[in-house]
């Protein structure tokens, strides 16, 4: 039996690693990331510009993320976790006028200033239900040991909604996948939280073999994609429900999940805006509490070899309020590959391509083509098409703690505008983990 009994913090700090009070088990734990983003725009044709457009480069813009992320068993099946993030920098165009904005790691609300916030804060607990043992290994967020295939997993408190709902192993983390916003999640999915991406609120998680039943509510901005949160909980919340399935198809792994979701707080209403303001419309004016936005979900990932995988998503939402907390996308569909570097000697390197399509709800397309402005787009008129994306990276391992990233992505009808674009963008990733 292995049984650490003493780490030096300096090894810790280093290498993650954390203290073993049992053999293979965590009772705390240290992880850190950084990552830095250098992306360029180039020139395109815009016979036009809005309040809220993307500006035609040549533009260069830079951001930094960095965090530590600690982890903390105080009981058994107890998980608290706690994470200090900073930032600084703004992507292109100040992140106005795409819906599928081009950098993960960037946020509407930025400043070139380094600041820095408690990201999460929250308590998992897991109660087990009995079945099949499996091994959980060490990762941020998730503390060595083992679970029951059959358990309930409750977490409450501040932190991220998609570091539960719409997981996807090929395209959810901006940090070392694909950068795009609509390729992080559901792109119609106008989830629950502030403009850095977090909020407070409970989940609850029915593992039971192959299947998961997920609930969660949470907190909604009090305005529209800002920092401070909505303290009447009763009136204004995100609630989600997600169905997992995880399946082996020809010996390879995959899931299909399937969400449902309904966001109520005090959001505007295109159609009454347009009947109130024909012409340049403000759907700020209708705001009211009571309003719901309700959509759905399908995320799909599959292995088709040991180093080949596909992943697709769909998602819809009625597209009758604004926009509040996520992105102006109404409609979106991905679909997307990855591939390790196994065939040419470098198995830990990856190279992914996705394919995404935007689109509005008729109220929204009137909105914005009568001049209205959301809180990402706003051309001051609109020749409507759905925003098409093509994005393609390569991940360069450079050691066990290290990536490069080249990215490049194309962008047609930016914000929904056939008269403007095409805007292509490139990038260069670091990220640093341990």
């Amino acid at each position: 039996m292995f049984r650490c009994r003493r780490v030096l913090l300096p090894f810790l700090l280093l290498t993650g690693s954390s203290l073993l009070m049992a053999q293979g088990t965590e009772d705390w734990s240290l992880h850190g990331q950084a990552t830095v983003v250098t992306q360029s725009l180039g020139s395109f044709a815009s016979p036009y510009l809005g309040e809220h457009s993307l500006r035609p480069g040549p533009e260069r813009a830079t951001s930094f993320t960095t965090t530590l992320m600690a982890g903390w068993r105080p009981w058994s099946g107890a998980e608290v976790y706690v994470d200090a993030e900073g930032a600084a920098g703004k992507g292109v165009s100040s992140v106005l006028g795409l819906a599928g904005a081009p950098n993960g790691e960037t946020y509407r609300v930025g400043s070139t200033d380094f600041r820095a916030t408690v990201a999460r804060v929250w308590i998992k607990q897991t109660f087990d239900l009995g079945g099949e043992s499996q091994k959980v290994e060490a990762d941020a967020h998730q503390l060595a040991g083992s679970k029951a295939a059959r358990r309930l997993v409750v977490h409450v408190g501040k932190f991220s909604v998609m570091d539960v709902f719409d997981a996807n192993a090929l395209a959810h983390d901006p940090r070392s996948q694909f950068l795009n916003w609509t390729l992080m999640g559901h792109g119609a999915w106008d989830y629950p939280a502030d403009t850095r991406g977090y909020t407070w609120g409970y989940a609850a998680e029915l593992y039971w073999d192959d299947w998961v039943l997920r609930h969660g509510r949470f907190a909604e901005p009090l305005e529209a994609n800002q920092l401070e949160m909505d303290h009447g909980f009763a009136r204004a919340h995100g609630d989600v429900v997600e169905l997992e399935h995880d399946h082996a198809l020809g010996g390879q792994a995959g899931a299909v999940r399937l969400m449902a979701f309904r966001n109520t707080t005090r959001m505007g209403d295109y159609r009454q805006s347009l009947a109130e303001r024909p012409q340049d419309p403000d759907v700020v004016s209708t705001r009211a509490y009571g309003r719901a936005k309700r959509g759905w979900g399908l995320n799909l990932e599959q292995a088709l070899t040991a180093d080949l995988g596909a992943f697709a998503r769909w998602s819809w939402s009625d597209g009758r309020t604004e926009s509040w907390a996520f992105t102006e996308a109404d409609r979106s569909a991905s679909v997307g590959f990855t591939l390790k570097g196994t065939a040419w000697q470098r198995a830990q390197d990856r190279v992914g391509t996705a394919y995404v399509q935007n689109g509005l709800s008729p109220d929204h397309e009137a909105y914005l083509g009568a001049g209205g402005q959301g809180f990402l787009l706003g051309d001051g008129r609109l020749s409507y098409a759905p925003e098409r994306i093509v994005e393609a990276y390569y991940a360069l391992a450079l050691g066990r703690y290290l990536t490069a990233t080249l990215d490049a992505q194309r962008i047609a009808n930016p914000g929904y505008n056939s008269d403007r674009g095409p805007a292509a963008l490139y990038a260069l990733r670091l990220h640093a983990q341990f």
